[in-house]
């Protein structure tokens, strides 16, 4: 009985001990702490507007399917919908496709800003993305039924005031560009161009992501070697027409 009330005090004291040391201000805080720090995700901006080809077939077929293999895990996804357009001296804006392209950049900007979270205005311009070719987006206003969507809030802001700042900022942040803008869509990883290799940006964000928790995609077929290196610009003058797919100014 008393080995067995001297092992019970000594427990005791061993717990007592260890709360004392754990909750003392002056205890150093444990070493593993900062090994299980998660790696930042990898930055991936998408610079483009609503009625080019080339950016909604970029948005449909290629940024699409980061949600579907994995790459949206490492991923932080900013769509910029602005693309060449130009704000003028009294605020108005132009865009290069004309009025209905300048209403529905401001939709989907006003999309991004009603709908925070990735998953819920990526699915929206995902819609409307879907009707430009044809002029089919004439009947944008469908996807708020296709998707369940409460329209009052996107109709409200994309015909105020809100869908006017919100235009002015995506424009200024487009306009800050260094280098700058010269076609659409126009795709950056960690703030750095891919120019016209953009179709291939898998690679690059493979290259980039510094984590252990590597996306299955990152490690199979022609992203197993990824391009050590950012791409350089094409040589040549920019075009005010389309080339290569692509929108130049």
């Amino acid at each position: 009985m008393a080995s067995l009330r001297f092992s019970s005090l000594l427990l005791l004291s061993c717990i007592f001990v260890f709360a004392s040391a754990r909750d003392s201000p002056n205890a150093p805080a444990p070493k593993f702490s900062r090994a299980y720090a998660p790696a930042p995700k990898v930055s991936l901006a998408v610079y483009y507007q609503t009625l080019c080809p080339s950016c909604s077939s970029f948005i449909l077929n290629n940024l699409s399917e980061a949600f579907d293999n994995g790459l949206i895990n490492i991923l932080d996804i900013k769509l910029v919908p602005f693309g060449n357009a130009k704000i003028h001296g009294n605020d108005t804006i132009t865009c290069q496709h004309g009025p209905d392209e300048c209403f529905l950049n401001t939709v989907e900007a006003c999309a991004i800003d009603v709908w925070p979270n990735l998953y819920d205005h990526f699915t929206f311009i995902s819609c409307v993305e879907e009707l430009s070719p044809d002029v089919k987006y004439i009947v944008w206003q469908s996807c708020f039924r296709k998707l369940n969507l409460d329209p009052r809030p996107i109709l409200a802001c994309s015909h105020g005031r809100r869908g006017k700042e919100l235009e002015l900022k995506y424009g200024k942040i487009t306009g800050s560009l260094r280098p700058p803008l010269e076609f659409v869509p126009w795709v950056t990883v960690n703030n750095q161009p891919l120019f016209m290799d953009y179709e291939g940006y898998t690679s690059y964000v493979c290259n980039a992501y510094q984590g252990t928790a590597v996306p299955r995609i990152c490690k199979s077929g022609t992203y197993l070697n990824p391009p050590r290196e950012m791409p350089s610009p094409a040589p040549g003058p920019v075009l005010h027409e389309v080339v290569f797919g692509t929108h130049r100014l």
